[in-house]
């Protein structure tokens, strides 16, 4: 259930006083009565985007989960991150709400029924025109945990100011002595550092994997898709290993596309682009990573970005933003393409392949294939933008034909003793 709701709010923090109107409400129907909703405010004067948590009622902000959004901002998380926070804080006060729980100071038993409403309690359906009979649908201990990980975050924050008990806060974590190591970590001379701090609140769930997808279903989703703006989308992200945030965040300055970028003022040789974090960007794209990269690109992503411009120059409107990647077909024509967008093209693509199709399956897609291709786990990690070289261990994923020919090998040399 969504609304504009258009009203003016004011808060204060640490003597701040900030002034906005709640817009575009997006209501969070997670099975608990909505007290509070996550919303997507706009300061009038400055016309910057953020989100809150308000009253659904009265449209009062909640101004310690406010000052906990804004505190990610001045991090430099990501808008999308900062929705997502505001969504489980809200889901959080709903419930702290329903049951008389004063939400500063929530006891053991409290968060640990917390953890077991989430997914114990039926999801809403998806529509109304989900037929009553429908399958209830449940959140999954994965998701339950990133709730608790948002709860877990707002609380310590709340700790840090003075608003929740260091008691609370103490019960949010536990002591775990590492048996197992993980690759590179250090323990320290005497194993002093075995014993480490982990969340008390969340279940042990499996490891999901990562899926890739195979060059010859890359081919084909490229053959299939009839718009070039999208077959340039998925060349780009599948040879370069870009996250779609990264690869919406483009600008044509970022593209350099020529054999040489000299009178650009760029030394770097042959076909390449620039990854860069930006702010500023009017889609709200924004880079992960906050080292600025250079990846070089084939001739034919070129040639795949060359089809593209035809595709868009008879679009008048997109002539009129930087961004690379821009609506050409529904309007406002000429916008830059959001994460909705990016979304429903590989929806799109997905029911027309007939298997899962996701921007990020591209990007370990290529980061395996560089890794079977003998390239240096150093020189992948710069590619993808991995400030840790830890990162580099989901990506070996290792498939049917490698076992075989490894038993097959295993077997010729007892052959041949």
């Amino acid at each position: 259930m969504c609304g504009v709701f258009g009203r003016d709010v004011t808060w204060s923090y640490g003597g701040l006083t900030v002034c906005g109107s709640v817009a575009d409400g997006a209501w969070f129907c997670l099975g608990v009565e909505q007290t509070f909703v996550a919303e997507r405010s706009i300061f009038p004067v400055t016309g910057v985007e953020r989100w809150v948590v308000a009253d659904a009622r009265t449209y009062d902000l909640h101004a310690e989960a406010c000052a906990f959004l804004a505190g990610l901002r001045s991090k430099g998380r990501s808008p999308n991150t900062e929705r997502v926070y505001a969504g489980r804080l809200a889901l959080y006060l709903n419930y702290c709400t329903g049951r008389r729980i004063e939400w500063s100071c929530p006891s053991f038993i409290a968060l640990s029924g917390l953890q077991q409403w989430l997914v114990t309690t039926p999801l809403p359906a998806r529509s109304r025109r989900c037929p009553a009979t429908a399958a209830p649908r449940y959140r999954s201990q994965g998701t339950a945990n990133a709730v608790m990980t948002a709860v877990t975050d707002f609380l310590r924050f709340g700790a840090l100011h003075g608003w929740v008990p260091a008691q609370t806060a103490g019960w949010l974590s536990e002591p775990k002595f590492l048996r197992f190591l993980p690759a590179g970590y250090d323990a320290g001379e005497r194993g002093q550092w075995r014993q480490v701090q982990v969340p008390a609140f969340r279940f042990q769930v499996s490891e999901p994997g990562y899926e890739d997808l195979s060059p010859e279903q890359i081919r084909r989703m490229i053959a299939d898709t009839p718009r070039a703006r999208d077959r340039f989308l998925i060349a780009l992200l599948a040879a370069t290993g870009l996250r779609i945030g990264e690869a919406l965040g483009l600008r044509q300055e970022d593209l350099h596309f020529l054999a040489s970028s000299r009178s650009l003022g760029c030394p770097v040789e042959g076909p390449h682009l620039h990854v860069r974090r930006r702010t500023d960007n009017p889609n709200r794209a924004l880079a992960k990573s906050r080292h600025p990269r250079c990846l070089p690109v084939t001739p034919d992503i070129v040639a795949f970005y060359t089809d593209y411009q035809h595709e868009r120059a008879p679009v008048a409107a997109a002539a009129e933003t930087g961004m690379v990647f821009v609506n050409l077909f529904r309007p406002p024509l000429g916008r830059a393409m959001t994460y909705p967008n990016a979304k429903s093209v590989f929806d799109r693509l997905a029911r027309r392949a007939g298997h899962q199709a996701r921007p990020h399956m591209l990007r370990h897609s290529a980061a395996t294939h560089w890794l079977r291709e003998g390239v240096g786990r150093d020189v992948v990690q710069k590619l993808l933008g991995h400030a840790s070289p830890l990162s580099m261990d989901r990506y070996r994923h290792v498939d049917e034909s490698e076992t075989r020919a490894a038993v097959d090998r295993a077997q010729a040399w007892r052959e041949n003793q």
